[in-house]
């Protein structure tokens, strides 16, 4: 039996702009890490700016690590030519949580479907082999919720799994949310079991908020 992969690739930040030249076009290739969909039009807002001659402004974009989102946008040019080729080297390089854009000038000579699809490909490539290529954990959230004379139990348990604090409040009666990768998180859930006055509630669990 195989173990659940509980881990994705990613880029650790924003890439220098790359430059792939094709019959007097010009493309100028980025790819940027992002967390949320709303992030993409921030970006793309601010590469219009800065190529406002530009012809095209041609992206892909994927979110999620086990529940997958994407989205290719030719912006103009014939269908498939541009953002399909893109969102193929996010797929290609395996990495999720990213958007890549690129740029076109137009330099006066058409270069055809197979020239168009080539030269996306190609810069969206040149895009990804000057990211810096990381690892994260996919994370998992559960809380605990305990009675103050129940704290020395609870922060030996999170000691003892090195569980990441996500939130808490402490009062009498105390909660807090806790994070663990995914491969981990059983077994954490399991280390509270001894202490019967402490409920844990998983993010499925309809009082979790």
């Amino acid at each position: 039996m195989t173990e659940e992969k509980d881990f994705y690739k990613t880029i650790s930040e924003p890439t220098e702009e790359v430059l792939y030249k094709e019959k007097n076009s010009k493309f100028f290739g980025y790819a940027f890490p992002i967390e949320k969909e709303e992030q993409v039009k921030d970006i793309l807002d601010s590469i219009r700016k800065q190529h406002y001659n530009a012809r095209h402004w041609c992206y892909a974009f994927q979110l999620g690590a086990e529940q997958v989102y994407y989205r290719a946008n030719d912006d103009g040019e014939p269908s498939n030519t541009a953002g399909a080729p893109i969102y193929g080297q996010i797929q290609s390089f395996e990495v999720t949580n990213i958007l890549i854009v690129v740029v076109r000038y137009f330099g006066g000579i058409k270069l055809g479907v197979g020239g168009l699809i080539t030269a996306y490909r190609a810069t969206a490539q040149m895009a990804m082999e000057v990211a810096d290529i990381i690892e994260k954990t996919i994370d998992k959230k559960f809380k605990v919720r305990f009675e103050y004379k129940d704290m020395n139990n609870v922060m030996r348990v999170i000691k003892e799994k090195n569980l990441n604090v996500l939130n808490q409040k402490m009062d009498m009666s105390c909660e807090i949310e806790l994070g663990i990768r995914k491969s981990e998180y059983k077994n954490a859930l399991e280390a509270f079991v001894p202490y019967y006055e402490v409920k844990v509630l998983e993010e499925t669990d309809e009082n979790y908020e």
